[in-house]
């Protein structure tokens, strides 16, 4: 599966900070739909390794709906890096706001917990292309902050 989107109401039972959902809880969100997309993409586990760039332009409030949408935007032999996006709304039909974006990248893993391979994917469009681009670049530079 190369993108996958989870859609969902914020539960009223999530402890609010100020009437907003916890930037914590969105992150799980962002870890789950990551997992799901890689996961389904390496046909068996995968771990995470880099989940970065999040940032929050828009809080989320309990009862509005969310949409996390992982994209795949390349892979390597044994890793997949990801685009994820959060929206959020009303339910009443209004558009939904960006909450944040980010990168992700998740490994296939064997029984033993080693690096495992997985099928190539390569973007093709010129849409899918910027996408790695930027995806790349956004890895590339945490990984020099290291």
């Amino acid at each position: 599966m190369q993108s996958i989107t989870l859609r969902f109401l914020a539960s009223q039972s999530t402890l609010p900070q100020a009437g907003r959902v916890p930037g914590g809880t969105v992150l799980r969100w962002v870890d789950e739909a990551g997992f799901a997309c890689a996961s389904a993409w390496a046909k068996g586990p995968c771990i995470t390794e880099f989940v970065g760039g999040a940032h929050f332009v828009h809080p989320i409030r309990p009862g509005d709906l969310v949409e996390v949408h992982a994209r795949l935007a390349s892979t390597t032999d044994t890793a997949m890096h990801l685009a994820v996006e959060v929206r959020s709304g009303g339910i009443h039909g209004e558009p939904l706001q960006e909450v944040l974006h980010c990168v992700a990248v998740y490994t296939a893993v064997d029984a033993d917990e080693q690096p495992r391979a997985i099928d190539k994917w390569s973007p093709e469009t010129p849409g899918d292309m910027a996408l790695a681009q930027r995806v790349k670049a956004h890895i590339d530079a945490a990984r020099a902050a290291q």
